[in-house]
């Protein structure tokens, strides 16, 4: 058996992969305090700083977030079943999609087994709110998806006016 769109689960593999692997370090290394233990890498600029968030991003939907880990693990399945039975045409929607499905199914496990998502990367020079792996997975894999619609647009099949 073949398997098709390779590149699809080695992005959906590996960034799962390190978000889980990187949030599992924060929660044994760091303690959740108020106000949050941080440690600055780069001071003023960028800090690990240990928090959770019950919404989605931007902590969007924190007062009734429960819908949001349902909606991660339909999101998940949707893409596991776009992997498996549709050829993904190039490999920058197969890495797009892939990058998606693991930010996606990472914070989902977060919400599903602990009812919170760990954050813990921390931009300070531009008050960004803090983030994680997966968060960056999804804007990767969104960006990839754009790179595939302006280099691959959809062919014109005649039909127009």
């Amino acid at each position: 058996m073949s398997v098709r769109n390779h590149l699809f689960w080695i992005a959906a593999v590996a960034s799962l992969a390190l978000d889980q692997i990187t949030k599992r370090w924060i929660v044994r290394t760091f303690e959740l305090t108020n106000p949050p233990q941080t440690v600055p890498l780069w001071p003023g600029v960028f800090h690990f700083t240990y928090v959770t968030n019950t919404g989605a991003a931007f902590s969007l939907f924190s007062e009734n977030g429960e819908w949001l880990k349902w909606l991660s693990l339909l999101v998940s399945l949707g893409l596991v079943a776009l992997g498996v039975w549709v050829n993904l045409p190039n490999r920058w929607e197969q890495a797009g999609y892939g990058f998606i499905l693991g930010g996606a199914f990472g914070n989902g496990i977060d919400r599903l087994l602990a009812g919170e998502v760990v954050d813990f990367l921390d931009f300070r020079l531009i008050q960004f709110p803090i983030f994680n792996f997966a968060d960056v997975f999804i804007n990767v894999g969104i960006a990839c998806l754009l790179v595939a619609a302006l280099r691959y647009p959809p062919k014109d099949n005649g039909s127009g006016p």
